[in-house]
């Protein structure tokens, strides 16, 4: 730049200013620099800006090159079947329409499908195709449920495109090894780097991917400044441990035991009483056996049952809570803590060899049995033990469907989850048959998708006499909605005698019976498409 050039270039912001305070503040308050005023001053005005407009644009700079981004990463995974890429973008496009009580249609909801689709999509390990990225990034920011398997398929480009969009920066956190400064977890240098100097988000994200691979080296990177954490942070760290628990945790969960938090200390001991043979496990067998014992001097073998005098400080350093909840009396709650941290292999060799069936189909005396039963469920569930939760579950052909121990539907769906797939789809099509769809709807949320045909069949039934009852379908939307996502694809055919309008009853609803053929139609709708979609991602067969 000449020496002129820059003088004038130097001069030209303070003109420019002034033309601007000029026009803001008008020629008949102001006259412009270098002018004269009068009627002619506006256009003079106009002018000199024009002029001054090319002299700035003129005399810019060029300015530094931006640094060239760097190519997305290659996703080595084999690309989507055409027609699979196809269904894809129909699925992205589709929005949920605005929620109410009315009238569905008979249109299948694609939204609704897209989860399923991912799933399928990545137990087949395709690649998605980069052009439908940027959508697949914005459905999984507004669903926070797709994240996982959406970020999964999506796979290391977006993790790219997530650098560049701020609206995608939720990638970054979801996905392990996504922040902008993650290390290869091959690298043992840049690992303890971003330990000691990354963000909270980072070093959470860190430390669970680092425990899905090598679960000691993550508790011993996490023992390395495990004195200095907040007790939030050592709250949250902690928790980590449950992938990959495994007995070589114990030493470190037994330091955390003296910790000067409460609730890590209290998730310290929940860890330590999922493993049946750590010495806190130990230590509640001993305290929960001293309470609980046979009497087999009455007519009856019975449970006797002498809860706790006292919560002393040796109980509170394993994780029991002295202070009980309003309305619940210390003893029994301290008892209720005892048995729920026990191993559940405990009881057999106390109460007198007996299996888990005959222990929980023994009396308990003194009115103790509901508090020692609900301890009982949430043992088997902590501990994922089927045989308990089975005896706990009962038949679910029972009048209450279900053991004395399950006194919630939540609680028998959560015994239900340490059942085998086959198992458990029996179970609640049993309890379908005998109380029928309205209490079974948290119980099917936990049945493996498609459900087995014998559970498919209860519900479909069940639905069928609900409309031959001629009730409005919407008391059963939620259920008609898991059919749609859950039934197996190949029930569709055997549906098609549902799809016509049936007679209605007396006192049916008004127009009931066009609502369920409605309802039916898009049922049948959504499982063929379901069907479409699972043969569309089949691997194409090579042109001969």
């Amino acid at each position: 730049m000449s020496r002129t050039t820059a003088t004038v270039a130097a001069s030209l912001p303070d003109h420019w200013e002034q033309l601007v305070t000029t026009a803001l503040l008008g020629t008949d308050r102001r006259t412009p620099p270098g002018m004269a005023p009068g009627p002619q001053t506006p256009s003079d005005l106009l002018d000199a800006a024009a002029a001054a407009t090319v002299r700035r644009r003129a005399g810019l700079c060029p300015a530094r090159p931006a640094e060239r981004l760097r190519p997305a990463p290659e996703d080595p995974r084999p690309p989507l079947p055409h027609a699979a890429a196809r269904r894809l973008a129909a699925l992205l496009a589709d929005r949920p329409g605005a929620s109410g009580g009315g009238r569905r249609g008979a249109a299948p909801d694609l939204m609704e499908l897209l989860p399923q689709w991912l799933q399928a999509a990545n137990a087949r390990g395709y690649a998605a195709p980069p052009q439908a990225l940027p959508a697949l990034l914005d459905a999984a920011r507004g669903r926070t449920d797709l994240r996982p398997a959406a970020l999964r398929f999506a796979g290391p480009r977006a993790l790219w495109l997530a650098r560049l969009n701020p609206d995608w920066r939720f990638a970054l956190r979801a996905a392990p090894g996504g922040g902008p400064s993650a290390p290869d977890l091959r690298d043992p240098q840049g690992i303890r780097r971003l330990w000691q100097e990354g963000l909270f988000t980072e070093r959470v994200t860190l430390l669970t991917a680092l425990r899905s691979r090598d679960a000691a080296a993550a508790r011993a990177l996490l023992e390395e400044t495990w004195a200095t954490e907040r007790a939030e942070d050592r709250l949250i760290f902690l928790d980590s441990l449950r992938a990959g628990l495994a007995p070589d945790d114990e030493t470190f969960l037994e330091r955390a035991l003296a910790d000067r938090s409460r609730n890590v200390r209290e998730t310290a001991a929940e860890l330590l009483s999922a493993l049946p043979a750590s010495a806190l496990a130990a230590r509640m067998a001993a305290r929960a056996a001293a309470c609980v014992a046979v009497d087999r001097t009455r007519d009856v073998p019975t449970i006797v049952v002498e809860a706790p005098h006292e919560c002393d400080a040796a109980m509170e350093r394993d994780g029991v809570v002295a202070k009980a909840p309003a309305g619940r009396g210390e003893r029994s709650w301290w008892l209720g803590q005892l048995v729920e941290a026990a191993p559940l292999g405990t009881w057999p060799g106390r109460l007198g060899g007996r299996t888990p069936e005959e222990i929980v189909a023994l009396p308990v005396a003194d009115g103790w049995q509901g508090e020692l039963h609900a301890a009982w469920c949430r043992a088997a569930v902590r501990q994922r033990d089927a045989a308990w939760s089975r005896a706990l579950l009962g038949e679910p052909s029972a009048p209450e469907a279900g053991g004395p121990g399950a006194v919630s539907l939540a609680e028998r769906a959560r015994l239900l989850a340490a059942l085998d797939a086959g198992e458990r789809a029996a179970w609640v099509a049993g309890f379908i048959e005998t109380h029928g769809l309205s209490e079974a709807f948290q119980l099917l949320g936990v049945c493996a998708v498609p459900w087995a045909s014998p559970l498919g069949r209860a519900v479909v039934d069940a639905l069928n006499i609900a409309r031959d009852a001629g009730s409005y379908p919407w008391s059963f939307s939620g259920v008609m909605g898991l059919a749609e996502r859950c039934l197996d694809p190949s029930e569709a055919s055997r549906l098609d005698a549902l799809l016509a309008i049936p007679d209605e009853p007396e006192d049916a609803a008004p127009g009931a019976g066009s609502y369920w053929s409605e309802a039916f139609q898009r049922l049948v709708t959504t499982l063929r498409l379901r069907g479409a979609m699972l043969a569309e991602l089949a691997p194409e067969e090579p042109a001969p």
